[in-house]
């Protein structure tokens, strides 16, 4: 047999099983679990409702700006409290069907939904991703981790490593204390709660230091989270700190 027909053969193959799958465990939305033609998206009454972060936007906080303001503009907070970290991108706003979808992957073990998700991220963070860089997820304390049986974050930074080719490096960073839940919180205590927080190890410095570094995060509300992570690599070395994270609250939510 020729290797074109044992292609086709291999091909067809999977298509097979694929089809078979598809008439078991049909196509549901992420969000509604309405059927659907394709695996892994919403369907067209929750694509309707979701709000993608496209440009215009700040080129540093990643937040939507309502006209375009020409290239690399930034938006005021930018301006007035530059933040830790380089660059931040996000998909969508933290809405209803984002919300659903995070509180499902965070609280309700839906992990099958986080390569999804991660799939819009890597197309969201392209410019972050153009040039190599290292992923690392936010942390979970290790007493947080062992209530929930998984971080989130990690959930979604292994397939954008997979899918970019990028090393996973959740080893460089830890949280080094546990803090209060930032539900609730305002931005101020927000920053305050997780102020020194995080570190990277002793046996890690090395290999942070002269990296550029893609921390990931399933939601940015007000940064502050985000920041003290990057505060934490940078003292460490990293040469460049940027930030991609599924869904982000609007400026005027928080």
């Amino acid at each position: 047999m020729g290797d074109v027909s044992l292609k086709w053969l291999v091909r067809a193959g999977r298509q097979g099983l694929g089809n078979l799958r598809d008439l078991v465990m049909p196509p549901v939305c992420l969000s509604c679990e309405r059927r659907i033609d394709v695996a892994g998206m919403v369907c067209p009454t929750c694509w309707s409702t979701m709000r993608f972060v496209e440009c215009p936007f700040c080129e540093i906080l990643g937040s939507p700006f309502s006209y375009d303001l020409g290239v690399g503009a930034l938006s005021a907070e930018a301006i007035a409290n530059p933040p830790a970290f380089d660059r931040a991108r996000s998909v969508v706003l933290y809405d209803d069907v984002a919300r659903k979808l995070i509180q499902g992957l965070k609280f309700s073990d839906r992990t099958d939904l986080a390569p999804w998700l991660a799939r819009w991220m890597v197309r969201a963070g392209s410019d972050l991703l153009e040039q190599s860089c290292l992923i690392v997820p936010v942390p979970l304390h290790r007493w947080r981790l062992l209530e929930r049986r998984f971080n989130q974050s990690a959930e979604l930074a292994r397939p954008i490593a997979a899918a970019t080719g990028y090393e996973y490096r959740p080893e460089l960073l830890e949280r080094s204390r546990r803090t209060k839940q930032q539900v609730g919180l305002k931005a101020k205590e927000r920053a305050r709660n997780v102020q020194g927080a995080f570190r990277v190890p002793l046996s890690q410095k090395l290999e942070v230091k002269g990296q550029r570094i893609l921390l990931i995060d399933d939601v940015y509300t007000t940064g502050a989270t985000l920041q003290a992570c990057a505060r934490a690599l940078r003292r460490a070395g990293a040469v460049q700190i940027d930030c991609l994270t599924f869904a982000r609250v609007a400026t005027g939510d928080i």
